[in-house]
């Protein structure tokens, strides 16, 4: 068992301040979450992660569809503070009132405390329900004016193990006979280019092979193409990043995905590394390799 100390955020604040968004964002940096648990088991629980050595952050996201254990929610962190081997944080999401009726009427749902529909009876008394475990919080975001990606991000920095967001590309290449790839973001067609598969010489061979990735980079028609597409790319992945892209998939599809693909997508992952991390996949270069 690790000496150091396990990470234990505990979730909590306004429904419809964002802790749908919270959950996804914290899973995506590593962390074990669990939802809706209720206050009177977070000791056991916590024994519970503490017995393994698998859990390292956790995080629990405690709401008022367990408003009736709500009142033991103060006592549980307090006891918790006495383990010497959990670093809890309690993080509180926030809304201005305004805020929460515009989200609740674009969804169309209900406040937990609100009855015969009146929103802001049901916000306004949660709100008072919450104020003492807000009173205690370690952290509190007011996601009045952020957007779910603008939480994300702020969730990112106060919690992430690398505060920077690394991005990176994968290129892949592909043959069209055996289907597109539906996890690709960016999917290049490139049977226009002059193919190898008709040159005696080159068709037993890949975009592997020396021999074969100059006969297609060398055309005066790739090069043109190449050059166009390369630009465009680079003009697009600052774009990506600027909204939150973590991994963009560049798909290169001829018809079998053996020479025309397998060369671009060389040469795409050669010149895109030269500034941002790249990984490269030939997605049916299996069935042509020569045993």
């Amino acid at each position: 068992m690790s000496d150091q100390k396990k990470q234990l955020l505990i979730v909590t604040g306004m429904s419809g301040a964002g802790k749908t968004v919270a959950i996804k964002s914290l899973e995506d940096m590593g962390y074990f979450v669990v939802d809706n648990l209720p206050p009177e088991l977070l000791g056991s629980f916590w024994e519970l992660i503490n017995s393994s050595d698998d859990f390292s952050k956790v995080a629990v996201v405690i709401d008022l569809r367990a408003r009736s254990f709500y009142k033991d929610l103060k006592t549980e962190v307090n006891s918790l503070e006495d383990s010497q081997n959990v670093q809890s944080t309690i993080v509180f999401l926030d809304a201005s009132d305004d805020a929460l009726v515009s989200r609740y009427k674009e969804t169309r749902r209900l406040p937990p405390l609100a009855h015969k529909g009146r929103l802001l009876d049901g916000i306004q008394q949660e709100r008072a329900i919450l104020s003492d475990i807000k009173n205690i919080a370690n952290i509190i975001i007011d996601t009045s004016n952020l957007t779910p990606k603008q939480l994300k991000a702020k969730l990112i920095d106060k919690f992430s193990d690398n505060h920077k967001r690394t991005f990176s590309i994968e290129v892949m290449s592909f043959g069209f006979k055996y289907g597109i790839p539906i996890d690709a973001d960016v999917v290049m067609d490139v049977r226009f280019l002059p193919n190898p598969f008709y040159i005696p010489q080159l068709k037993p061979f890949t975009g592997l092979d020396r021999k074969v990735f100059n006969y297609v980079m060398d055309k005066p028609e790739t090069k043109i193409f190449y050059a166009k597409f390369l630009d465009m790319l680079e003009t697009a992945i600052p774009g990506y990043i600027k909204e939150g892209k973590e991994k963009l998939t560049i798909a290169i599809g001829c018809t079998g995905g053996q020479h025309r693909s397998v060369s671009i997508a060389r040469q795409l992952a050669v010149d895109l590394s030269k500034k941002y991390p790249v990984d490269i996949s030939h997605r049916e270069i299996s069935r042509y390799i020569r045993k």
